[in-house]
């Protein structure tokens, strides 16, 4: 999301691609693009989300294979009752920790108690304005980015009008929150572009360190409010700020002591040393969709479990080595003309597809109309060998939204099913989303979730900013509305056993740019989720499967050795009848799996 509506002059100059030209060309290839993407969408006007009736408090729903099950409303104070839409009290991002949801506002921050999820209840607020107030919580620390000019080192509401100031904050400030009724301030991180996002990612060699990558996405501050910022292009000022991001050192024994120790030139070319190497902008004199340069990152989604890093930086997306924390460093990157602004990332588990989202229209615009196409603020899946990513498809909410809709990918989370790679996602007013992406080629939306525009007249900014599971639940932040708490429900795409077994994965926190190993304890329900998947998928003949079954149910109403030897036996039969299967891979984690039962 971008900032607020007194930035969007600085946010025009930050990303070129809003630019007022269109050249003949172009508009007659968006023509095009237009009228096909409008065929290809024909047969999604029977979606019960078309034509959702407006309103705030009361406007429409439909869903499909989500339930919402409980709902805490914005309190008083996080909104504007005259503009629902005031960038100053939007609802942003979210993180988990044991019972509690933390989430961020443009106006501060809010702490849900979610130890009944169907009645969600208000813990604390803690009012200090400075930007979407994006929240990641570590141990008994709290951080929280700070960006906009606005944003100040006591936290007023007043703002900053000079512009250089000694009372202006822009970078991160961490909390403790041992007490969760008054987080307490302990210091407060300055850099040179504020802080849009950041990443949490501990050093795997001393569990006393925490490292903060810091993406700063507006421009440059005066040098002479921060020493050493610098906005000048590379080529005046090899020392600019721009084209780099910068990583704040925590030593978990003493946060006070956290400070800027590295700015990593991770855009650089590996040849020339050239600190600007990847994408210029592309279509630069198309209003309707021009491609970022890369002189940032928005967000940089850490998988410390693969020593990995996936950056989403306006014109590119990368891929970084972060087995030295303090210095990461870029192993390979892709860019795509459809991609008009990369946004965030997110791994498979295994690691091997990169799903990054494109913020077309920064996120304030109607980017899901009928009309749209369906490569434009979309997500695209790579598959990835190494430091090499290669394009496999695309996924875009498929329910065309109306003009008075905010709409394009943003801002989620894997959902644990064994076996499978699911995706929960916020697309602001297009609602959330749940899609499989297995086959990267051709990913398929199972369950969703929408309501209504905020307002029929006119354009009033919500819904989604993100959707992420966390032990259990699907939890949405609804910029406009409040917290959503949601149930999967059993379908033909997903079965009981494939949710109670994603159940079973259990964290003591979740950050979103901080992506933890998915690991399954030994259990039957795990087992069944497999079978599901191979009955669905074809994988084994229905007299197998159904032997396979049988042969589960037995074993488990035995117990000690008899469980033992009935599941070994189980697992060397599935063994053997892996070679040659349909769905080999699928049969031998099944195996896998109830081997590990035998042992358990």
């Amino acid at each position: 999301m971008t900032g607020r509506q007194s930035l969007r002059a600085t946010i025009a100059q930050m990303r070129p691609r809003m630019r007022p030209r269109m050249r003949p060309l172009r508009l007659a290839v968006g023509l095009l693009a237009t009228a096909l993407a409008a065929a290809a969408r024909v047969d999604a006007q029977a979606d019960p989300r078309v034509g959702l009736h407006a309103g705030w408090k009361d406007a429409g729903e439909a869903a499909s294979n989500l339930v919402l099950i409980g709902h805490g409303a914005k309190p008083e104070g996080f909104y504007n009752p005259a503009d629902l839409g005031d960038f100053g009290y939007l609802d942003s991002d979210l993180a988990f920790n044991g019972n509690y949801v933390f989430q961020g506002n443009f106006h501060g921050l809010q702490i849900w108690d979610v130890s009944n999820p169907s009645n969600p209840t208000l813990r604390t607020t803690m009012v200090c304005p400075g930007g979407q107030g994006d929240p990641s919580v570590y141990g008994t620390l709290m951080f929280i980015s700070v960006e906009e000019t606005r944003g100040r080192t006591d936290c007023g509401t007043q703002g900053v009008k000079d512009t250089v100031s000694t009372e202006r904050f822009r970078g991160v400030r961490i909390y403790d929150i041992h007490d969760l009724d008054h987080p307490k301030l302990i210091t407060a991180v300055q850099t040179c572009r504020g802080s849009h996002t950041h990443t949490l990612v501990p050093d795997p060699k001393d569990a006393g360190i925490l490292y903060v990558y810091v993406s700063g996405t507006s421009p440059v501050r005066p040098g002479a409010e921060l020493p050493g910022c610098s906005s000048a292009a590379p080529d005046v000022d090899p020392n600019t700020s721009l084209f780099r991001i910068e990583v704040i050192r925590v030593p978990l024994a003493s946060p006070q002591d956290a400070k800027v120790v590295s700015s990593p030139r991770i855009f650089a070319d590996a040849k020339t040393g050239a600190v600007n190497g990847l994408a210029k902008p592309i279509n630069a004199g198309d209003s309707m969709h021009t491609t970022a340069g890369t002189d940032q990152c928005h967000d940089i989604t850490a998988y410390p479990a693969i020593g990995l890093a996936a950056g989403a930086c306006s014109g590119n997306g990368i891929l970084l080595d972060i087995r030295n924390p303090s210095q990461p460093k870029r192993i390979g990157e892709v860019s795509d003309p459809n991609f008009a602004y990369w946004h965030s990332a997110t791994f498979s588990n295994d690691g091997d597809k990169v799903l990054f989202t494109d913020e077309w229209g920064g996120g304030v615009a109607p980017r899901c109309r009928a009309s749209d196409p369906i490569k434009w603020g979309a997500d695209a899946i790579f598959t990835r060998t190494g430091g090499t990513m290669k394009l496999a498809g695309f996924f875009k909410m498929p329910a065309p939204q109306t003009e008075m809709e905010n709409c394009v990918a943003h801002n989620g989370s894997l959902i644990p099913v064994p076996g499978r790679d699911i995706m929960a996602q916020g697309w602001y007013q297009g609602g959330v989303s749940v899609f499989d992406f297995t086959d990267a080629a051709h990913p398929k939306e199972i369950a969703f979730f929408d309501r209504g525009p905020m307002d029929s007249t006119k354009l009033v900014i919500a819904g989604y900013w993100s959707a992420y599971w966390y032990n259990g639940h699907l939890y949405g932040s609804e910029i406009g509305r409040g917290l959503d708490i949601f149930d999967l429900k059993a379908s033909a795409f997903l079965s009981q056993n494939e949710i109670d077994a994603a159940k079973l994965v259990r964290f003591d926190r979740s950050n979103p740019s901080d992506q933890q190993k998915l690991v399954w304890p030994a259990s039957f329900v795990v087992a069944r989720a497999y079978l599901d998947q191979l009955v669905r998928g074809q994988g084994v003949k229905p007299d197998e499967s159904a032997g396979i079954a049988k042969d589960l149910d037995a074993a488990e109403q035995l117990s000690g050795g008899a469980r033992k030897s009935a599941l070994n036996k189980l697992a060397s039969r599935l063994d053997h009848d892996a070679s040659g299967a349909a769905d080999a891979a699928r049969i031998r984690a099944l195996a896998a799996t109830v081997k590990d039962l035998a042992n358990a």
